[in-house]
């Protein structure tokens, strides 16, 4: 093997921040954070959005986690497809004005 060209391959902690679940394991991941252990030994931390712990495959119950707004977004941009909400009357002018303008040319 090559020296000085493949990354750190070190003992890491992986936190679920749904369930607050973590494991200790090795990888090479980059991580700034840190969290001291069982053992009382400080490792690097990443924390992740989904593990076995919450997963509904694993865990057998479906949760609805959304932590970005992924399912309002969802609904804001397929409401108008399902004719369910309410459209916007300047975004309808803006958008009826801008194929006016293609029409034009």
């Amino acid at each position: 093997m090559k020296k000085d060209i493949h990354p750190d391959y070190r003992p890491v902690v992986f936190q679920d921040v749904s369930t607050g679940y973590s494991f200790l394991t090795r990888s090479t991941v980059e991580t700034d954070r840190t969290i001291q252990w069982e053992d009382g030994k400080e490792y690097p931390l990443l924390t992740l959005e989904i593990s076995s712990a919450s997963h509904p495959f694993y865990t057998g119950t479906q949760r609805l986690l959304d932590s970005a707004g992924r399912v309002e977004r969802f609904e804001r941009r397929y409401a108008r497809a399902k004719g369910g909400a309410k459209s916007d009357p300047a975004a309808e002018a803006e958008a009826s004005a801008g194929e006016a303008d293609d029409t034009a040319e």
